[in-house]
């Protein structure tokens, strides 16, 4: 998922339906913050506000995750060009249906979340049986307060399946200054797109956040975080 062709598809829908910023954050409870940094490529709303973008502008969600914003088609007042029209816009829809049918191509959302006590994540998995998409944001150590000065923390996602670990992405911190755990994560984005998964369809105990942190003085605070599905699935 390319979170500025996203941010650039929102902004679109905003504006060809005559809605402001403030519009539009308040039709979907959140602050207009939140719909600039959408707009902007820095975030992107999880899968249940796509969700309801989609429905709400008659839009297909697999075009906003592809970030393509259908064109527009102008049609003269003609009544046969529109008969025409008409036609081959059913035939396109059944060839798209009976491909879409055939190449078993329909996406698969989840909510990912954590049970984890001393941290608070959010994010969102789309697959299919080619492909998975996974995004990951607003990490936030919610534990006891660590004012732990660290010399390197290394935060990574995990995949696992029948007790095989499979690294997907990593973050690292390695600098001559120190940096506190929460100033660490909060620039945390992990954004995978085309990732091919080692199991067909993912499971509740699938992926996990591994953190290790060194303070200066050599010791490493380890941290799993569970992350967790809204349902269960097989492969």
């Amino acid at each position: 998922m390319n979170q500025e062709k996203i941010g650039n598809f929102i902004k679109e829908i905003r504006k060809k339906n005559n809605l402001t910023q403030k519009d539009l954050a308040e039709k979907y409870g959140v602050t207009y913050q939140a719909v600039s940094k959408w707009e902007n490529g820095k975030n992107m709303p999880d899968i249940s506000l796509l969700k309801r973008i989609s429905e709400d502008f008659n839009i297909n969600i697999e075009d906003i995750l592809d970030g393509k914003l259908p064109s527009n088609i102008s049609v003269k007042r003609n009544y046969r060009l529109i008969i025409l029209f008409i036609v081959v816009v059913i035939v396109l829809i059944f060839s798209f249906i009976i491909y879409k049918y055939t190449q078993n191509e329909s996406f698969e959302f989840k909510t990912i979340s954590t049970n984890c006590d001393h941290f608070e994540i959010s994010g969102s998995i789309a697959y299919n049986q080619t492909k998975s998409s996974i995004y990951i944001s607003n990490i936030s150590y919610c534990g006891e307060h660590d004012n732990t000065d660290y010399q390197k923390i290394e935060c990574s996602l995990y995949e696992k399946n029948n007790n095989i670990e499979t690294i997907i992405d990593s973050y690292n911190y390695l600098d001559n200054n120190t940096i506190k755990l929460d100033d660490f994560l909060k620039d945390i984005t992990f954004n995978i797109d085309d990732y091919t998964s080692t199991c067909k369809k993912y499971q509740k105990d699938t992926l996990y956040l591994l953190i290790n942190a060194t303070d200066t003085n050599g010791k490493i605070t380890t941290y799993k975080i569970p992350l967790e599905l809204e349902d269960n699935c097989t492969k």
